[in-house]
């Protein structure tokens, strides 16, 4: 009944010659929507992060907490994960997402790059840009403006109808992302975009750009023509914050575009949170002013597969995006979404009624685990592109593979009766290496952390290294991100050659379940190793479909496992790292799961299996734990609303 109200009234405001607007009012420095002033209060939320089945659920939160806005960013890579073959359908509909949002009542801030940031592989530039090896990202580098001539070419024109001037939700829309942090400061680049955006576009939508709250990164973020606003957390001086957006826009509205409600999260650090009462009272005097703010995260999500980011000095963000938000990683409602209501509810009215629940979990138990081929052993299977061989070490890029793993082989060319040091001198290893020996683990070489392991053998004895990309630096200079062996590696003071290198597509082996058991070897019982080769493992276990409201959400945590990659029913479901911590449990999506199948689980472990010592298997559980102690090993303190930390 609403949308067609809305529809006729929108007729009929057409057929009158009056069609919706939605402009800057630098004289009342405020925004004006179809001549009225209008303040949005908006939230974060990344619909890849997201399983589409839960879309409206998140966003009908967001609506009932007060919000008038949401904000998205537009991954490229997600999208357009090779050259020209794009992908928008399914979790990646984002066409459908913009609906969804404009059905139940919220406006869009549409941040479709081409850089975002947002902790998400290489800020989501496409990592076939980097076959260009000298390429400037984020600049008037030729290469990289005819890439992003192409996408936007493709991207924009379907955004078009969505613009709130065409009847849809989107009221504003972001050029590039904090350009004011990046090295670059290439004025021509962001005049391009700005060019660019126009022309697919329009002349009427408001276009802006987001900085730090800081003059210094504002003289290189802003330029004419884009509206330009700050960012800040929690804490921060507003008045100060404001003044520098002021520098740059000495009228209009104020605008905080990413206001922390959270932080990011880093392997081997402790798990951040931010209080409610802060936030809740930060949030309070910002609206005091009559601030437009946009609360990010609003609602994180999850890093499923391997598409999570990591920040300099090299440290990888985990499978979890929770980011203490006001909707946790699962959409729960939390103590902090409660406090923004109620400070919203002090400036601008706030739905009636009820307020979707928090979605049941269930405990489906522990689901035992059954050794399947390592992956020297299952090489063959895993590479469909098959062997490639080449005298040096070559790159994840040079064989054409963006994510996952790759298998590097060579020989040991003298014997090592003793134990004799495999490095990688330049700190080649991008990012963690799997090192075994005639099919015997020896050791892990770590980017920044461990350059050398120890190897015995004979002359000719076998070297697999497992290479694993754990996600491409999204911020700062060094979003150049090569992955796989960048540089050469040595044995003693010899340099290794004569490599066969392996593209492996595990995601497809195991969607099309052609890992294999192996037969068990007869061995001495004895010490279990502190190290094994990369192997799988598999299990399912039965959901009955007799219980009303099955399947329901659930997580699943891996006591004994190190580190690894874990899929469901064949869908990727990230990376779990109990060993290194803060995040123990990994959330399973209910859309995930089956009642009418049993409910495959494959796991592969990279250092060492729980199997010969404690029990093989993995436990799925009603509660998540994302805050467990960690065994640290960054040396540097990482403050919260900090990016500097990362430059």
């Amino acid at each position: 009944m609403f949308n067609s109200v809305f529809l006729l009234l929108l007729m009929f405001g057409l057929s009158l010659g009056t069609s919706p607007s939605f402009s800057v009012d630098y004289k009342n420095n405020c925004f004006r929507k179809d001549g009225e002033q209008f303040r949005y209060i908006s939230g974060s939320i990344h619909y890849s992060r997201i399983p589409r089945a839960y879309w409206k659920d998140r966003l009908l939160k967001m609506y009932m907490a007060g919000l008038n806005t949401i904000q998205t960013y537009i991954p490229w890579n997600y999208h357009e994960e090779s050259p020209g073959q794009y992908n928008f359908t399914g979790d990646r509909d984002v066409k459908y997402f913009l609906k969804l949002a404009q059905e139940i009542g919220l406006f869009v801030i549409l941040r479709p790059g081409p850089y975002i940031c947002g902790e998400w592989d290489m800020g989501g530039l496409p990592a076939w840009l980097l076959t260009k090896k000298n390429i400037v990202l984020r600049s008037s580098d030729l290469d990289y403006i005819a890439a992003v001539d192409k996408w936007m070419g493709k991207l924009l024109p379907m955004m078009k109808p969505y613009l709130y001037q065409n009847g849809g939700p989107i009221i504003t829309v972001q050029v590039e992302n904090e350009y004011g942090s990046y090295f670059a400061c290439d004025y021509n680049y962001m005049r391009h975009l700005t060019k660019l955006f126009r022309a697919h576009l329009g002349d009427d939508v408001v276009l802006f750009t987001t900085d730090g709250a800081g003059v210094g990164y504002l003289k290189c973020g802003s330029i004419q023509g884009l509206y330009a606003t700050v960012d800040f957390g929690p804490g921060a001086n507003i008045t100060a914050a404001f003044e520098a957006q002021r520098y740059a826009e000495p009228s209009g509205p104020l605008v905080n575009s990413e206001f922390y409600t959270g932080w990011l999260d880093h392997w081997g650090s402790r798990h951040s949170v931010v209080s409610s009462a802060v936030v809740a009272k930060s949030l309070s005097r910002m609206l005091a002013v009559e601030a437009n703010v946009n609360l990010y995260m609003f609602i994180g999500g999850s890093n499923f597969g391997y598409w999570n980011g990591a920040n300099s000095p090299y440290a990888a963000q985990p499978t979890s995006y929770d980011y203490d938000a006001p909707l946790s990683e699962a959409g729960d409602l939390t103590e902090k979404y409660f406090a923004i209501r109620d400070v919203i509810r002090m400036y601008s009215k706030v739905p009636e009624g009820p307020i979707p629940p928090t979605t049941p979990k269930y405990a489906y138990g522990s689901v035992k685990m059954k050794k399947l081929q390592t992956v020297s052993n299952a090489v063959e299977t895993l590479s469909f592109s098959g062997p490639v061989k080449s005298t040096y070490p070559q790159t994840f890029t040079d064989l054409n593979q963006a994510f996952g793993f790759v298998l590097y082989r060579t020989t040991l060319a003298v014997n090592c009766s003793q134990p004799t040091p495999l490095s990688s001198p330049l700190n080649g290893v991008h990012d963690r290496a799997y090192v075994s020996v005639d099919g015997v683990a020896v050791g892990v070489l770590e980017r920044n952390k461990v350059l050398s392991v120890n190897v015995t053998g004979n002359a000719g004895s076998q070297v697999d290294i497992l290479v694993e990309n754990m996600g491409r630096i999204n911020y700062g200079r060094e979003i150049n991100d090569f992955k796989g062996l960048v540089s050469n590696l040595t044995l003693g003071q010899t340099q290794l050659t004569g490599w066969t290198m392996y593209s492996l597509n595990i995601d497809e082996a195991v969607r099309q379940g052609l890992l294999q058991e192996q037969p068990p070897i007869q061995k001495d019982p004895g010490q279990p190793a502190a190290l094994s080769p990369p192997a799988f493992y598999k299990g399912s276990f039965i959901i009955p479909d007799g219980i009303p409201d099955l399947p329901q959400d659930t997580y699943v945590k891996l006591p004994g496992w190190k580190k690894g990659q874990i899929w469901i029913n064949g869908f990727n479901l990230g990376r779990y790292w109990p060993a290194r911590g803060p995040q123990v449990t990994l959330f399973v999506p209910a859309s995930i799961l089956s009642t009418a199948v049993p409910n495959n689980v494959t796991v592969l472990e990279l250092e060492a299996d729980p199997c010969s010592s404690q029990s093989c298997t993995v436990e799925f559980t009603a509660t998540p734990i994302l805050n467990a102690t960690v065994l640290s090993e960054l040396k540097l303190h990482r403050r919260l609303f900090t990016k500097d930390d990362f430059l």
